[in-house]
């Protein structure tokens, strides 16, 4: 691995510092090389390839839009033995604590970030000389991503769609339910996912929606700060309803009420708020069901059956 690493980065010097870290899915450690400190996670399975390109994609678009820090993205690198490599820029962090109210602040402007570049835009039109091109990053008038990004290691459906409800029940919903019809064929969880998908629809009356580049898996392991300020890193982006980032930001704790006020002091909660919350944490716990096991299978039928009612 340390050979190919080498080759690949185009370094003399790989020393391991000795920080080691990783989640239920990679294995992360620091080296230092003759450009710098890198972080390099790897991971053996067939399908890495694909995750660590989709999370690659993801830093580079949230790093375009300058909201919010993330760790710059290097290379992925395919290594001997079928296993595969993500090598990014180190950070020194610590957990998420005296800037929990930045993080909202910050968060909140990376989901504006690309209604103002629509703002922006309808400006320079009515000026003459000015048109499209002027600003790096465009602004995307649909919901979906230019590349598969995975939430843990399954992939999601990120075809663009024009409207954010059909994508968000066909390319989000959907493909968990098919996975868990394949695995287990669970009866209620087919008949309740029948009945919610007729019901969706009445949960997004009067709401505006601007496609937002999401973080995508927001929870607390996600997060943490250094003295800059908040950093957020193993993104599964896409653009989609700014509401959707925060469901999976309540079902496991980790942020404070420092975070929700200032989040929400930019980007009001609207009405219907709460229920639509609920609908998107469908989406987690069917994927955890699907990563874990049954264990989530009380929340995701709980979830569905309050939303029928």
């Amino acid at each position: 691995m340390e050979d190919a690493l080498r080759r690949e980065l185009g370094t003399a010097l790989l020393r391991p510092t000795g920080h080691t870290g990783g989640g239920c899915i990679s294995q992360g450690q620091s080296y230092d090389t003759d450009r710098g400190r890198v972080f390099v996670k790897s991971n053996p399975q067939a399908e890495a390839r694909r995750m660590f390109e989709g999370e690659m994609a993801s830093l580079e678009a949230l790093l375009k839009t300058q909201a919010i820090k993330v760790p710059k993205p290097i290379k992925v690198i395919d290594l001997p033995g079928g296993s595969t490599a993500f090598v990014m820029e180190h950070l020194e962090m610590r957990g998420l604590n005296r800037h929990s109210a930045l993080l909202g602040t910050q968060l909140a402007d990376l989901h504006l970030h690309n209604r103002q570049l629509a703002e922006k835009l309808k400006k320079e039109e009515s000026t003459v000389g000015k048109g499209q091109g002027q600003t790096e990053v465009q602004f995307v008038d649909q919901f979906g991503f230019h590349t598969i990004t995975c939430c843990g290691y399954l992939p999601q459906v990120n075809d663009w769609q024009s409207d954010w409800v059909t994508f968000f029940a066909k390319q989000r919903i959907q493909p968990q339910m098919d996975m868990i019809e394949k695995s287990s064929g669970d009866r209620e969880a087919r008949e309740l996912w029948a009945q919610l998908q007729l019901k969706i629809p009445s949960l997004f009356c009067d709401i505006e929606i601007v496609p937002a580049l999401l973080h995508g898996d927001l929870w607390g392991g996600n997060v943490a700060e250094d003295d800059s300020g908040p950093i957020i890193f193993d993104p599964a982006s896409f653009y989609g309803h700014s509401e959707y980032e925060l469901a999976i930001a309540g079902m496991f704790g980790g942020f404070s009420s420092s975070f929700y006020s200032a989040y929400h002091s930019k980007i009001p909660k609207a009405a219907g708020f709460e229920k639509r919350l609920k609908l998107y944490q469908l989406f987690h716990y069917m994927n955890h069901w699907n990563h874990f096991g049954s264990g989530y299978r009380g929340s995701s039928l709980n979830i569905m059956r309050n939303l029928v009612k």
